[in-house]
């Protein structure tokens, strides 16, 4: 088992450390180390290489799922170079973006009283995946960028991104209780 538990992900994997990553290579590499480090390779190992091989796999578990989502990966570079998170006091004075946010909490509360709830909140969805992707872009820029004021406009990106994912999860627990009524 070669497989480092002090290194970062990007080494785990072998790939560079980068925002932009080729996520199929990633896919890939996370198979070859499973199938190395898997517990059930070592079932009839000692106990000191079955807790190893726990280890291992753990690590490669949370590398990959890091490593895949890519405000998971925006974080975890941040981290990497220095940037300390502070979650309760990290917020955005962006108002046009409070304000967005508000419209679609708004939009999305008022779903059910739609004469189509099923298309009011596809096109709500629609819109929050299309803005998460767009702050997807505008994160790449920010990390890509040597300028250290870019790490706190990378943080500020982040923060929007985590507002989109919470909608976004609130919009798809509002489609599972649609479809639940349908039943």
């Amino acid at each position: 088992m070669a497989v480092d538990l002090s290194s970062t992900y990007f080494d785990l994997f072998a790939l560079p450390q980068s925002f932009q990553l080729d996520l199929e290579l990633l896919d890939s590499r996370y198979r070859e180390l499973q199938s190395t480090v898997h517990p059930d390779r070592f079932v009839n190992a000692t106990d000191q290489e079955r807790r190893l091989s726990m280890q291992l796999a753990t690590r490669v578990n949370e590398g990959y799922r890091t490593l895949k989502d890519p405000l998971k990966r925006g974080r975890y570079l941040l981290e990497l170079d220095g940037y300390s998170f502070d979650d309760e006091q990290h917020t955005t004075s962006d108002s046009a973006f409070l304000m967005e946010q508000m419209e679609l909490r708004e939009a999305l509360a008022e779903v059910r009283a739609a004469d189509d709830p099923y298309s009011r909140l596809a096109g709500i969805m629609d819109r929050i995946a299309a803005d998460f992707d767009g702050l997807t872009g505008e994160l790449q820029e920010r990390l890509g960028s040597a300028d250290k004021g870019g790490t706190r406009a990378a943080a500020d990106t982040l923060m929007k991104m985590q507002f989109f994912r919470r909608l976004n999860e609130e919009a798809q627990e509002l489609e599972a209780a649609l479809e639940d009524e349908l039943d």
